[in-house]
């Protein structure tokens, strides 16, 4: 009876403390959806294809604006860092869209400045535009262009991703802010995101919460801390990402578990290594291998592994000099998550909570399910199909034709 109240009790505080985490934090997660949303929704794609067509700096630098106002979500990057490649983007172009959707968009820097500091949100940023930088500039030492020309003819045979066809990217801005459909294509896309992540997202709340449980002393036996410099940042920057690729988490996913982490002991470059390196996960891994070829997956994940490593040695390197690394007594679990409390976070927690509702419930008014993939599409937008006196939505043409496929 002892040991299984004891189980129970951690397990209560584990769940206990990754609410705790999530309350934090809820405002700012619906804020960063919400705008993400508005910017899939309003930005026409095909303008987007055009100007990440080709290679150079322009391309690059438009994919990487692209990239930070677009979803946080590491699968859905993969996904359209993909179909822009098969378009004519070019392997720089593609990996900074991926880099820049993970490691430059709001959510994840309000997350981040909730949970442990403005000082990571800034390393954050600035680590991700670093990444980009040294990606492009050393991509030709791991993918050859032959290489490379190979990858997008694999990616142009691999299945279509899904997608949402929006109305208020042809609408003036006024009319955007005025229309219902535009606000419903808002709607949809915001749908869109919580569906692929909240997976990821709860799984990062209940690692923190339970990784809090086994206390500082096991989670400082993993870092080197003591040792002469360099080596601890050089020890930290590897194990960093090798917890995220352990861990499965990604995008906003894994911003609790950083925090856990830089509580337990962590160097600021290691937190900034683990927070890079949601690119390189298993199922990403996996996904790489599908829609390029095993050999581009390959050399890839080293050239993403390296500029992840280099950049967070760099963006510490930087702030040390400056300073602005945090000092004094780091974070403890108490600061980490928090607890529920009459102020300003519960009145940001309530209007965070009002505008999730409404634009779900203006999917649930405007929308229906695709069938093949289940995705929730606008009717008004959505591709479609009449079967006898039904008609049935799809996300997209790829959709429509598996449908057809499974009618003969």
């Amino acid at each position: 009876m002892v040991i299984v109240a004891s189980v129970l009790a951690v397990v209560w505080h584990g769940v206990r403390d990754a609410l705790l985490m999530a309350w934090q934090v809820w405002w700012a997660l619906v804020l960063g959806f919400a705008i993400s949303a508005v910017v899939q929704a309003w930005v026409p794609r095909e303008r987007v294809e055009r100007a990440l067509s080709g290679s150079g700096p322009r391309p690059v630098a438009s994919a990487t604006g692209l990239g930070a106002a677009s979803s946080s979500c590491s699968y859905a990057a993969v996904a359209i860092g993909k179909s822009l490649f098969e378009k004519g983007a070019s392997a720089a172009s593609a990996l900074a869209f991926q880099f820049a959707s993970t490691n430059l968009v709001w959510e994840l820097g309000l997350v981040l400045w909730v949970l442990i500091g403005w000082q990571f949100t800034v390393a954050e940023y600035l680590g991700g535009l670093v990444m980009i930088a040294l990606m492009t500039a050393s991509l030709r030492l791991f993918v050859s262009r032959r290489l490379e020309a190979e990858a997008r003819r694999h990616a142009q045979q691999a299945d279509t991703g899904h997608r949402h066809h929006s109305a208020g990217a042809r609408l003036s801005g006024r009319e955007r802010l005025l229309s219902v459909r535009a606000w419903s294509d808002v709607a949809h896309n915001f749908r869109a995101d919580w569906r692929m992540l909240w997976k990821e997202i709860t799984l990062g709340f209940l690692l923190a919460g339970f990784a809090a449980q086994l206390g500082h002393g096991l989670l400082e036996s993993l870092f080197l801390r003591n040792a002469p410099a360099p080596l601890p940042a050089l020890e930290n920057v590897v194990i960093g990402p090798v917890i995220a690729v352990l861990s499965f988490v990604c995008s906003v996913g894994n911003v609790p578990l950083a925090a856990v982490l830089w509580s337990g002991g962590i160097s600021f470059a290691g937190v900034l290594a683990f927070l890079f390196a949601d690119l390189i996960v298993l199922p990403i891994l996996a996904i790489y291998r599908k829609y390029y070829g095993g050999a581009f997956a390959l050399r890839i994940t080293a050239l993403m592994f390296v500029t992840m490593a280099v950049a967070a040695l760099l963006v510490a390197g930087l702030f040390s000099a400056l300073g602005a690394v945090p000092a004094g007594p780091r974070p403890t679990r108490t600061d980490v998550f928090g607890a529920v409390h009459a102020d300003y976070k519960l009145a940001l927690n309530l209007l965070a909570s009002a505008i999730f509702a409404a634009l779900f419930m203006l999917t649930v008014r405007r929308g229906a399910t695709d069938p093949v993939c289940g995705m929730r599409v606008d009717r008004a937008s959505a591709v479609r199909r009449q079967v006898g006196a039904r008609t049935v939505y799809f996300c997209s043409e790829h959709c429509r034709r598996a449908y057809d496929g499974r009618l003969g």
